[in-house]
């Protein structure tokens, strides 16, 4: 049975906008609290997939995922966002492994088993830059996130610089918890912990730069993503900057 906080069915692909998916996946305990975790699968023009933050590995899941294509990236798209990787690749030997800054570091200090191939940069690289642009926000010597933005579909693909936990499928201690944070449904933002280690100045250009690119839809992690008014929602959700 899922989890309350999680968004069920698990563990199947759910069709996003052409050659989008994402895959809801089961609750993990960050600080002890139960974060909902989700991948999100890309069909590159080469036909190859691309696996943003892989969740936990299931057999059933990557035949179902194979029948889209071959897997052949899998992404780590910041400190936070690894544990699932090396499963993966163990999982798909063809599929080559790539890291934001940071993570190979996090990864051998807690013990986790995670073999890099690339780091991934500010620009896309020949292996999916006709189809996605990218960019390492800036700002923070703590949380560096790559984030993704699939140009055909207008689609933003983020990881945790938006954080959106809808209350009711929450413990009424966290309901406290994530209001304070700033991390809440409807008006999901960066945690409040987050942005203290940002430059807003930096931040603010990033942020800018991906309303630039005019997504109609916003990906996350963790809680209700945007499904439309995608600038409008990053917007709100960073009008502590004044982008």
């Amino acid at each position: 049975m899922a989890a309350e906080g999680t968004y069920p069915p698990l563990f199947t692909l759910k069709p996003v906008a052409g050659d989008v998916w994402i895959v809801d996946g089961p609750e993990i305990d960050l600080y002890r609290m139960p974060f909902p975790t989700r991948m999100t699968v890309v069909r590159l023009s080469s036909g190859a997939l691309w696996l943003h933050s892989p969740i936990a590995f299931s057999a059933a899941l990557l035949d179902e995922v194979q029948a889209l294509g071959p897997v052949r990236h899998l992404i780590a798209p910041n400190w936070l966002h690894y544990a699932y990787v090396q499963d993966w690749a163990d999982a798909v030997p063809a599929a080559e492994t790539w890291a934001a800054p940071g993570v190979a570091e996090r990864a051998k200090g807690r013990g986790v088993r995670l073999r890099v191939d690339h780091g991934l940069q500010d620009a896309a690289p020949d292996a999916w830059a006709d189809d996605l642009v990218q960019m390492i926000v800036p700002g923070s010597r703590i949380h560096r996130e790559a984030v993704f933005f699939h140009t055909s579909s207008r689609t933003l693909i983020l990881t945790d610089l938006i954080e959106n936990f809808e209350p009711h499928k929450l413990p009424w201690h966290l309901r406290l918890t994530t209001w304070v944070a700033g991390n809440q449904d409807p008006d999901g933002s960066m945690p409040r912990d987050m942005r203290l280690t940002f430059d807003k100045a930096a931040l603010a250009d990033a942020v800018r730069r991906m309303i630039g690119w005019a997504p109609e839809r916003v990906i996350l992690s963790h809680g209700r993503w945007y499904a439309r008014n995608g600038a409008e929602e990053l917007r709100r959700a960073f009008s502590f900057l004044d982008p």
